[in-house]
């Protein structure tokens, strides 16, 4: 009897790619593994869907240290969603392997469809090589359309069993194939599992690799919709209703600068920039322009001039500027980039 090793995401996809080979009368384990990383959602939802549908062995690992590995965005930039997803499944499976060997089993189970954001056959063959996990892979749901493996001609799981979905017949074919197996989920969509699909927080991402460091901190920003950036080192982030208030207030560092608008409903800011390489003038620069974007964004109505409070949060002191909103996005762009949500 054979045991398996089933990479979790959540989807549809993986969900019915488990049970089909949960049901196949020569596997005996099933095993769900699923990877927390800072760029992918919800973790206890995702949980909860393998331990309802698929009633087996749930097992997690955090991706921390593979930053570069699992984006695939080069230090030079050039984010692209094909690439991006590329590394991304080339580190799972790589991962998944070393699972798989520390508890024995026979092959890994991963629910990717064939054509799916650009990766097709070629494509998904040269990653799971690259993964050094060359024919120990099962892709239920499109295996039809796939060299068979090695577990498939030794008879380890049963091939007539899988099917021929690509991305083109998925969106119609995976639901009645999810039916016929019993699930009437939806499983998890890609673009609320993963941020990396975002394209504004893949722009996002590319810039901020190019700093000297990457922190859990500075990925979290990245979600805000209202993120802007002056080059080399200046992030304004806004928090605009109640709800990112409320979860912007999470991210202040010592050193950055709080800000918001004296008067009317209005977004607070989170400025950070590295002050103790600016002059002065420099750091009333940056005031001022932050102030002037938090003002263009608040309920503030036709005024001239409009006071900001401001203050780092390592001081108790708090200080005021008067300004002038921007007037516009068009204006603003004059001065630093917004990535847009």
């Amino acid at each position: 009897m054979a045991k398996a090793v089933a990479l979790f995401s959540g989807s549809l996809a993986s969900i019915a790619a488990a049970r089909v080979v949960m049901a196949d009368p020569n596997v005996d384990d099933v095993q769900l593994l699923h990877f927390r990383s800072p760029f992918f959602r919800d973790y206890d939802y995702t949980k909860e869907l393998g331990q309802h549908w698929l009633s087996s062995s749930f097992r997690s690992q955090g991706v921390k240290r593979e930053f570069a590995d699992l984006t695939n965005i080069p230090h030079t930039g050039g984010y692209d969603r094909k690439s991006c997803c590329t590394g991304c499944r080339t580190l799972m499976i790589r991962k998944g392997l070393r699972y798989l060997h520390k508890v024995g089993a026979d092959f890994l189970v991963t629910g990717e469809i064939v054509g799916t954001r650009g990766l097709h056959a070629d494509d998904v063959l040269r990653l799971t090589c690259d993964a050094g996990a060359s024919d120990r892979v099962i892709r239920p749901m499109s295996a039809q359309l796939l060299p068979p493996t090695l577990p498939e001609r030794e008879g380890l799981v049963d091939r007539e069993r899988f099917y021929a979905l690509d991305a083109e017949t998925r969106h119609a074919e995976l639901p009645r194939v999810a039916e016929s197996l019993g699930i009437d989920c939806e499983g998890f969509p890609a673009e609320r599992r993963c941020k990396l699909l975002l394209p504004y927080f893949g722009r996002r991402l590319e810039d901020l690799l190019q700093e000297d460091h990457l922190t859990l901190n500075g990925l979290e920003l990245l979600e805000f919709p209202l993120y802007y950036k002056k080059q080399p080192d200046i992030k304004i982030v806004l928090g605009r209703d109640e709800e990112e208030k409320r979860r912007l207030q999470n991210f202040f560092l010592p050193d950055d600068l709080r800000l918001y608008v004296a008067m009317g409903e209005g977004p607070i800011a989170l400025v950070r920039a590295n002050w103790q390489e600016k002059s002065d003038y420099e750091v009333l620069q940056i005031i001022e322009l932050a102030a002037r974007i938090t003002a263009m964004h608040s309920d503030i109505g036709a005024r001239q001039r409009v006071q900001a409070n401001y203050r780092f949060e390592h001081s108790e002191q708090t200080n005021r500027i008067r300004i002038a909103p921007f007037v516009s996005e068009r204006e603003l762009e004059e001065h630093c980039v917004r990535f847009n949500f």
